[in-house]
This record gives C-alpha cells, structure tokens and sequence, in this order.
C-alpha cells in the first residue's frame, strides 16, 4: 500500500527521500507481495498440527475455508441483515417497537414517552422504515407510525426466551 510521505533529510550525506522514490519502492514491494504465496495464520497452522483439525495442508486448507464463505453466503444478503440486526441493536428503537406493538401512535406521543426531540425521534424512525419495520401513514397534519407486522415483535420475544 502506498503511504503518504513528506520530503525529509534522514541525513544529510543520505540520497534525500522522495515522493517518486518511495512510491517505486514501495510499487517493487506490491510486485513481490503478489508473487508471494498467500500467508496463512499462525493460528490456523498451529491449529493444523495439532491434529485437531482434519487437514493436511495449512494453505489448501485456509482456501477451503474461504471458498465455504463464498458458497454459503450472499454478500448482498448478509449486509441486508447486518443493516436490520444495527436497527433492532439500539435501545431507543427497540423501545419504539415495543411502543408500537402495544398501538400506533403519533410522533409527538414517542417522542414524550421516551423523552426524544422530534429530529431524534425521526432519525431512529426512519432507520426503521427503511428496514421495513415500521410504517406511516398521515391523517391530516398527523404522522403516524405502526409495526409493519406485528410477527417482528413475536420473533423478538421469542429469541429472546431461546437466548435467555
């Protein structure tokens, strides 16, 4: 990777060290980082020769392991659940869902039962929309805000109990 240097005298009887030079090192460093072998964890060779672990070979073994990675997951699907499980993992939106479960309600009504300012209570709102969540509708100058299904707050719950 190439860092960002300042010009500086190490010694003045030393070549002065310059953007151009650094940057050619460090270039001749990449080119031989990419012929390299891909480096392993210690840990997974320790792993390997203790016998724990059925492989044989610490490289084939580590590739192995990144290829289940790629086969069993979806990148754009974990993300979509990483996105909703930082939604449900804030206090205040985990209360305005539990709110919610009992009736809708009024911006205004969450924002004195939690003690919110309206931006506040708009903000973790809005991040439980967009995770489809919860729900608006207006009537009239009134925003009002409802559980999308009502089967998130069963699902919670009952994590919750498996957790416990």
């Amino acid at each position: 990777m190439v860092g960002i240097y300042v010009f500086k005298f190490v010694n003045m009887k030393e070549e002065r060290k310059t953007y151009l030079n650094i940057l050619i090192s460090n270039l001749r460093g990449d080119v031989m980082n990419i012929k390299q072998k891909p480096k392993v964890s210690k840990r997974l060779e320790r792993l390997v020769k203790s016998g724990i672990c059925p492989a044989e070979d610490v490289s084939k073994y580590a590739a192995e392991l990144k290829r289940l990675v790629r086969e069993m997951t979806e990148e754009d699907e974990v993300k979509r659940q990483s996105r909703l499980f930082k939604a449900l993992a804030d206090v205040t939106r985990l209360k305005i869902l539990m709110l919610l479960d009992i009736r809708d309600m009024c911006v205004c009504e969450i924002m004195v039962a939690l003690s919110l300012t309206q931006p506040t209570a708009s903000h973790h709102l809005g991040i439980l929309e967009a995770r489809k969540l919860v729900t608006d509708r207006r009537e009239g100058k009134w925003v009002f805000y409802s559980l999308k299904t009502r089967r998130i707050m069963k699902l919670i719950k009952k994590f919750m109990e498996d957790a416990d």
